[in-house]
């Protein structure tokens, strides 16, 4: 299966924030809309990704004062992303071997969307349980 079944099951609302927002503006909107990681977008070309974990590891080293910072400042820049026609399998491997919880689908330099970790757990689960339940039917007829 490919990233494109995933997202046909995702409402294809994707948060993002230009370089130039704070990293108090970033806080505020990872709380508001419940989630882990934000795509950087300048002049709609993606351009960076910033974390919970980047939040928290920037704070950790700099102190409160580091909120007034752009999120350029700290966001990873060197970003791996995928496409649609990508399997699940390897964005998995991708998101184990790389240690992150978020990969952005890009599209001929278009950002598509983001798939988190738990999508692609959640995707999994659906397909191993339907997989199952076509071979209890197998079985039971006959």
């Amino acid at each position: 299966m490919t990233v494109s079944a995933i997202l046909k099951n995702k409402d294809g609302t994707t948060i993002t924030l230009p370089s130039s927002a704070t990293l108090a503006q970033a806080c505020k909107t990872l709380a508001q809309y419940r989630i882990g990681t934000i795509l950087i977008v300048d002049e709609d070309k993606l351009s960076g990704i910033i974390s919970e974990r980047d939040i928290v590891r920037i704070m950790a080293a700099s102190g409160g004062e580091a909120l007034n910072d752009t999120v350029a400042s700290c966001m990873t820049k060197n970003i791996i992303t995928c496409t649609s026609a990508d399997t699940v399998s390897l964005v998995m491997e991708r998101m184990t071997n790389g240690r992150f919880r978020h990969i952005p689908i890009v599209e001929n330099d278009q950002l598509i969307g983001i798939v988190s970790i738990g999508d692609v757990v959640k995707f999994r689960i659906a397909e191993v349980e339907r997989e199952a339940q076509e071979i209890r039917d197998y079985i039971s007829t006959t």
